[in-house]
Protein backbone atom coordinates (compact mmCIF):
# COMPACT_ATOMS: atom_id res chain seq x y z
CA UNK A 1 0.00 0.00 0.00
CA UNK A 2 2.79 2.42 0.72
CA UNK A 3 3.68 2.72 -3.36
CA UNK A 4 0.02 3.62 -3.95
CA UNK A 5 -0.31 5.92 -1.23
CA UNK A 6 3.11 7.76 -1.87
CA UNK A 7 1.95 8.33 -5.76
CA UNK A 8 -1.77 9.76 -4.61
CA UNK A 9 -0.59 12.23 -1.78
CA UNK A 10 1.73 13.67 -5.10
CA UNK A 11 -1.86 13.98 -6.90
CA UNK A 12 -3.91 14.87 -4.11
CA UNK A 13 -3.24 14.78 -0.50
CA UNK A 14 -5.53 12.85 1.42
CA UNK A 15 -6.19 12.44 5.50
CA UNK A 16 -5.32 9.41 7.18
CA UNK A 17 -8.75 8.35 7.75
CA UNK A 18 -9.14 8.25 3.99
CA UNK A 19 -5.73 6.28 3.86
CA UNK A 20 -6.83 3.94 6.00
CA UNK A 21 -10.88 3.48 4.54
CA UNK A 22 -8.87 3.10 1.05
CA UNK A 23 -6.35 0.52 2.12
CA UNK A 24 -9.86 -1.59 3.49
CA UNK A 25 -11.50 -1.69 -0.29
CA UNK A 26 -7.82 -2.42 -2.13
CA UNK A 27 -5.96 -6.00 -2.26
CA UNK A 28 -3.17 -6.50 -3.80
CA UNK A 29 -2.84 -9.05 -7.42
CA UNK A 30 0.18 -10.85 -8.96
CA UNK A 31 0.13 -11.49 -12.86
CA UNK A 32 2.35 -13.38 -14.73
CA UNK A 33 3.26 -12.06 -18.04
CA UNK A 34 1.39 -12.75 -21.15
CA UNK A 35 -1.95 -13.31 -18.51
CA UNK A 36 -4.96 -11.35 -19.16
CA UNK A 37 -6.05 -8.68 -16.26
CA UNK A 38 -9.37 -8.08 -17.56
CA UNK A 39 -10.61 -9.86 -20.52
CA UNK A 40 -12.54 -8.67 -23.36
CA UNK A 41 -16.44 -9.19 -22.92
CA UNK A 42 -15.58 -8.79 -18.83
CA UNK A 43 -17.27 -5.75 -17.13
CA UNK A 44 -15.08 -3.34 -15.08
CA UNK A 45 -15.26 -3.21 -11.71
CA UNK A 46 -11.93 -2.55 -11.09
CA UNK A 47 -9.30 0.08 -10.96
CA UNK A 48 -6.03 -0.85 -10.68
CA UNK A 49 -2.51 0.88 -9.96
CA UNK A 50 0.77 -0.85 -11.12
CA UNK A 51 3.06 -1.62 -8.34
CA UNK A 52 5.62 -3.10 -10.96
CA UNK A 53 5.82 -4.52 -14.44
CA UNK A 54 3.87 -3.33 -17.24
CA UNK A 55 0.39 -4.06 -18.89
CA UNK A 56 -1.43 -2.46 -22.24
CA UNK A 57 -4.91 -2.28 -23.46
CA UNK A 58 -5.97 -4.04 -26.74
CA UNK A 59 -8.57 -4.84 -28.70
CA UNK A 60 -9.16 -6.49 -31.94
CA UNK A 61 -10.10 -4.94 -35.08
CA UNK A 62 -10.82 -7.43 -37.83
CA UNK A 63 -8.44 -10.11 -36.28
CA UNK A 64 -5.88 -7.91 -36.09
CA UNK A 65 -4.78 -7.07 -32.17
CA UNK A 66 -4.42 -3.48 -31.55
CA UNK A 67 -2.20 -1.81 -28.42
CA UNK A 68 -4.41 1.15 -27.42
CA UNK A 69 -2.38 2.11 -24.41
CA UNK A 70 0.73 0.72 -21.98
CA UNK A 71 0.54 1.31 -18.35
CA UNK A 72 3.70 1.41 -16.30
CA UNK A 73 4.37 1.80 -12.65
CA UNK A 74 2.63 3.96 -10.59
CA UNK A 75 -0.09 4.55 -13.05
CA UNK A 76 -3.84 3.68 -12.99
CA UNK A 77 -5.53 1.90 -15.27
CA UNK A 78 -9.23 0.94 -15.73
CA UNK A 79 -11.90 0.09 -18.83
CA UNK A 80 -13.23 3.60 -17.70
CA UNK A 81 -16.19 3.13 -20.83
CA UNK A 82 -16.75 -0.45 -18.86
CA UNK A 83 -16.64 0.78 -14.99
CA UNK A 84 -18.95 4.17 -15.28
CA UNK A 85 -21.96 2.56 -18.09
CA UNK A 86 -21.73 -1.15 -16.37
CA UNK A 87 -21.46 -2.73 -20.08
CA UNK A 88 -19.06 -5.03 -20.83
CA UNK A 89 -15.34 -3.90 -22.78
CA UNK A 90 -14.64 -4.43 -26.36
CA UNK A 91 -10.93 -3.93 -24.53
CA UNK A 92 -8.71 -6.34 -22.57
CA UNK A 93 -5.79 -5.65 -19.52
CA UNK A 94 -3.24 -7.94 -20.45
CA UNK A 95 0.32 -8.10 -17.96
CA UNK A 96 3.48 -7.95 -20.14
CA UNK A 97 5.89 -8.48 -17.92
CA UNK A 98 5.36 -10.08 -14.46
CA UNK A 99 2.35 -7.76 -12.97
CA UNK A 100 2.24 -6.66 -9.49
CA UNK A 101 -1.33 -4.43 -9.09
CA UNK A 102 -3.05 -3.07 -6.38
CA UNK A 103 -6.50 -3.73 -7.51
CA UNK A 104 -9.59 -1.68 -6.22
CA UNK A 105 -12.94 -2.31 -5.90
CA UNK A 106 -15.29 0.47 -7.72
CA UNK A 107 -18.21 -0.43 -5.98
CA UNK A 108 -16.58 -0.11 -2.48
CA UNK A 109 -14.58 3.21 -3.25
CA UNK A 110 -18.05 4.94 -4.89
CA UNK A 111 -19.48 4.60 -2.19
CA UNK A 112 -16.61 6.22 0.20
CA UNK A 113 -16.95 9.18 -1.69
CA UNK A 114 -19.86 10.34 -0.02
CA UNK A 115 -17.72 9.90 3.47
CA UNK A 116 -14.68 11.44 2.05
CA UNK A 117 -14.34 13.88 -0.06
CA UNK A 118 -10.69 14.35 -0.31
CA UNK A 119 -11.03 10.72 -1.88
CA UNK A 120 -13.62 11.71 -4.30
CA UNK A 121 -11.40 14.91 -5.31
CA UNK A 122 -8.61 12.77 -5.76
CA UNK A 123 -10.35 10.39 -8.15
CA UNK A 124 -11.79 12.84 -9.81
CA UNK A 125 -8.03 14.48 -10.76
CA UNK A 126 -7.04 11.15 -11.90
CA UNK A 127 -9.99 10.82 -14.12
CA UNK A 128 -9.06 13.89 -15.31
CA UNK A 129 -5.63 13.00 -15.96
CA UNK A 130 -6.39 10.15 -18.07
CA UNK A 131 -9.02 11.78 -20.04
CA UNK A 132 -5.81 14.28 -21.17
CA UNK A 133 -3.67 11.34 -21.91
CA UNK A 134 -6.52 9.98 -24.31
CA UNK A 135 -7.05 12.90 -26.00
CA UNK A 136 -3.67 13.30 -26.29
CA UNK A 137 -3.37 10.40 -27.67
CA UNK A 138 -6.11 10.99 -30.22
CA UNK A 139 -4.15 14.04 -31.13
CA UNK A 140 -0.78 12.34 -31.52
CA UNK A 141 -2.63 9.87 -34.15
CA UNK A 142 -3.94 12.62 -36.14
CA UNK A 143 -1.23 15.19 -36.20
CA UNK A 144 1.94 13.55 -35.92
CA UNK A 145 4.07 11.30 -37.85
CA UNK A 146 4.79 7.88 -36.97
CA UNK A 147 8.23 8.76 -36.21
CA UNK A 148 7.34 11.45 -33.84
CA UNK A 149 4.84 9.13 -32.31
CA UNK A 150 8.03 6.91 -31.84
CA UNK A 151 10.37 9.66 -30.46
CA UNK A 152 7.53 10.76 -28.01
CA UNK A 153 6.69 7.31 -26.78
CA UNK A 154 10.67 7.07 -25.89
CA UNK A 155 10.88 10.79 -24.19
CA UNK A 156 8.12 9.49 -22.17
CA UNK A 157 9.21 5.86 -21.58
CA UNK A 158 12.78 5.46 -22.03
CA UNK A 159 12.95 1.98 -20.90
CA UNK A 160 9.97 0.67 -23.49
CA UNK A 161 12.47 -1.21 -25.82
CA UNK A 162 13.58 -2.81 -22.99
CA UNK A 163 10.28 -4.04 -21.57
CA UNK A 164 7.73 -4.21 -24.34
CA UNK A 165 8.25 -6.53 -27.59
CA UNK A 166 8.81 -4.41 -30.90
CA UNK A 167 5.46 -5.53 -32.38
CA UNK A 168 3.79 -3.88 -29.72
CA UNK A 169 4.93 -1.09 -29.66
CA UNK A 170 4.30 -0.78 -33.65
CA UNK A 171 0.64 -1.90 -33.10
CA UNK A 172 0.63 1.10 -30.56
CA UNK A 173 2.03 3.18 -33.01
CA UNK A 174 -0.53 2.35 -35.37
CA UNK A 175 2.55 0.81 -38.28
CA UNK A 176 3.74 -2.61 -39.17
CA UNK A 177 6.77 -3.80 -37.34
CA UNK A 178 8.91 -3.72 -40.86
CA UNK A 179 8.04 0.30 -40.86
CA UNK A 180 9.08 0.92 -37.20
CA UNK A 181 12.47 -1.32 -37.89
CA UNK A 182 12.64 1.47 -41.04
CA UNK A 183 12.50 4.02 -38.29
CA UNK A 184 14.43 2.81 -35.38
CA UNK A 185 16.89 2.09 -38.13
CA UNK A 186 17.20 5.73 -38.76
CA UNK A 187 17.97 6.66 -35.54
Amino acid sequence: MNSILRHINVIHSISSESEKALAEICKEVKFLKGKDVQAIGHTCKTIYFVKSGVVRIYYFKNATDITESFEFENAFVARAESLFTGKPSKKAIQAIEDTILIAIDSDRLFKLFDSHPDLERLFRKIIENSYVNTVSRIESLQFNTAEERYLNLLKDHSNVLKRVPLKLIASYLGITPVSLSRIRGTK
